[in-house]
């Protein structure tokens, strides 16, 4: 059964939007861009409830940010709020081997190469832009298969004589 463990105490820091309208430190309201990707109004709770919804998933902060893990152990998805005042609201996950460099080169606006974990192929993903929510999804959903592979499967409960 999934675990939906999630902190109500994640200090959650207004989402740098600088697009749709918006102020800085505004967050706009759900929009269609050009391409029929959505703004998300709240992106960080978008992104939470895509992570949640996979089995055996929990929610803590690490590095001050909302973080996802699989079986408690490993991280599959990072947000990042303005990280070190890099002016974007994207989150960071793992990737197949080539996916960044060939996600980047196809779109330089809306993904990057994180800090830190760029350098095993993480992949950054931008939320503070047009978003597809559906690629954001398979994007979360393949991050997640990915870094669960890597885990010992959890035991099954022994049914005693």
């Amino acid at each position: 059964m999934a675990s939906a463990e999630h902190s109500t105490s994640v200090r959650e820091k207004p989402p740098l939007i600088g697009s749709g309208g918006a102020g800085e430190g505004q967050v706009p309201t759900d929009t269609m861009g050009q391409t029929g990707a959505m703004v998300a109004r709240d992106p960080l709770e978008r992104l939470r409830r895509l992570c949640l919804a996979l089995p055996e998933v929990t929610e803590r902060l690490s590095h001050g940010e909302p973080t996802w893990f699989v079986r408690d152990k490993k991280v599959f998805v990072m947000f990042a709020n303005n990280h070190h005042d890099d002016g974007r609201v994207a989150f960071w996950c793992a990737a197949p081997a080539g996916a960044q460099e060939d996600m980047v080169d196809s779109d330089p606006v809306r993904f990057f190469r994180p800090p830190y974990v760029g350098h095993r192929g993480w992949l950054g993903v931008r939320v503070d832009v047009n978003v597809d929510w559906d690629e954001v999804g398979a994007i979360v959903r393949q991050a997640y298969a990915m870094v669960a592979a890597t885990l010992p499967r959890a035991r099954e409960s022994r049914e005693g004589p």
